[in-house]
């Protein structure tokens, strides 16, 4: 496609893991603009939020400075991630992670932590989150200890599943403009 159309406000890309949320890295590494068509770039295409190098998943971009405050507003909107963590969730961990983990970057926590199972020494959760701070997942779960070793818990694999009412719906290192109605659900 090779003009936007009209009605496009927002966009959503599949970021795989292994790409930086910038327009150009210092460092050389792979950016989410070579994913994206390059009138994305040109025409100023802002994603809004940002996913670390290390994870992936959906992440939305916009023109609209309105819609990227809307849409970053703390409290405005759930986001979803499935999460593997080496280490066993206990309980316990899970009711910190809901009060909150002082990290050196602050308080960090969930709205909602669900236990979905493990493999070995590995646990997959599913954490909700009513905001985002770069890093917030991996800088909560670090901040707890496994009850059997007393290593800080580390994040393995961090995808973001869903914002708001909107799901991941695209393959990975894809991208798709939201249809009116989608828009309008996040940000009216």
């Amino acid at each position: 496609m090779s003009t936007v159309p009209a009605s496009a406000r927002l966009l959503l890309l599949h970021k795989p893991k292994g790409y930086v949320v910038t327009r150009s890295d210092e460092l050389g590494r792979k950016t989410v603009y070579e994913l994206l068509p390059e009138w994305a770039f040109n025409q100023d295409w802002q994603p809004v939020g940002r996913l670390d190098l290390d994870s992936k998943g959906l992440l939305l971009f916009s023109k609209n400075g309105r819609d990227v405050d809307a849409l970053t507003r703390p409290g405005h909107l759930l986001k979803i991630y499935e999460v593997w963590v080496r280490g066993k969730v206990s309980p316990a961990h899970v009711a910190m992670a809901l009060r909150g983990v002082d990290t050196p970057e602050g308080l960090c926590k969930a709205k909602s932590v669900e236990v979905l199972g493990g493999a070995g020494p590995k646990t997959r959760l599913r954490v909700t989150l009513d905001e985002g701070r770069n890093r917030h997942i991996r800088r909560l779960f670090g901040g707890l200890k496994d009850d059997k070793f007393g290593t800080p818990l580390k994040v393995l694999e961090l995808k973001r599943l869903q914002i708001g009412p909107l799901k991941l719906d695209t393959p990975s290192g894809e991208w798709r403009f939201l249809t009116p109605e989608e828009t309008a659900a996040l940000v009216g």
